[in-house]
């Protein structure tokens, strides 16, 4: 029985960036039955379409929450799909609960336009995350919750080789940094976001003919040749953590310090 097995049905789920997403997917995979209704865009509708088809998708809240007894929902930054599905649960009285699959921002994951909306519950996938949750959230109950799809990821990527490569785990910076350069890029083969466009790194591979593009089809499979895994902030650089990577935080020094947490992570 895993974690979904516990919510009231029929259960609603509202995803968009592919963090939460992966960790709602590998708990619906585990779960009795698959949730009822999914409203998903963005990285985490191809996520969901690849692993469970689309015969539970739909689109916009009122489809998604018509029956709905409990909604769970992402925490993504990239979209206000998952803050509307929570308003809409909220103005009908369903209990919601929210998945936050990082370390960083957690107020801001809950704010739109001015505009607050807390969950009933939140989830966490870590001992970290659940100190950082409890000091910001001190009035709404927080769970951890096991994190089946870290766990999956990480076993399947098997032993670090010996005379393994190194990987690098891009994700937008969002920033400029004081340089001339996206921060991502001035941080091998290398592995896109799921929220990069296709394409973005042509041109860095290019004047780089020592470098790969990874085109792996989970975290797994892109950790398996791999003995050293370079990043800035992703989940990523977890999961290495967890295989039994050498990791290493590549932020430059012009950009603000390393947010992860964890252990073991080396910093540059």
């Amino acid at each position: 029985m895993g974690p979904l097995d516990t919510l009231a049905r029929p259960l609603a789920v509202a995803i968009h960036d592919a963090g939460a997403a992966n960790m709602l997917i590998a708990w619906a995979a585990a779960a009795k039955n698959p949730p009822d209704c999914v409203w998903a865009d963005g990285p985490a509708k191809a996520l969901w379409a690849a692993r469970f088809g689309a015969d539970a998708l739909v689109e916009g809240p009122e489809k998604l929450l018509d029956e709905a007894a409990c909604l769970i929902s992402g925490t993504g930054w990239a979209s206000d799909l998952e803050h509307t599905a929570r308003i809409a649960a909220a103005k009908r009285g369903i209990r919601s609960i929210a998945v936050i699959d990082h370390w960083v921002n957690y107020i801001p994951r809950f704010e739109r336009d001015g505009r607050q909306q807390l969950p009933d519950s939140i989830w966490v996938g870590d001992s970290y995350a659940l100190q950082i949750a409890k000091g910001t959230f001190p009035d709404i109950p927080i769970e951890v919750m096991p994190n089946i799809y870290l766990a999956e990821q990480s076993s399947n990527a098997g032993k670090p080789p010996e005379n393994g490569d190194i990987l690098f785990v891009a994700e937008p910076a969002r920033s400029f940094w004081g340089e001339d350069l996206p921060g991502e890029f001035q941080a091998m083969r290398l592995r896109p976001h799921p929220s990069d466009p296709p394409g973005k790194y042509d041109d860095w591979l290019s004047a780089h003919d020592w470098a790969t593009l990874d085109r792996s089809p989970d975290m797994a499979a892109a950790l398996q040749p791999a003995r050293w895994v370079a990043g800035m902030n992703s989940v990523a650089l977890v999961i290495a953590l967890e295989a039994g990577r050498e990791v290493i935080c590549a932020l430059p020094p012009n950009a603000p310090p390393c947010t992860l947490p964890h252990e073991g992570i080396a910093r540059i």
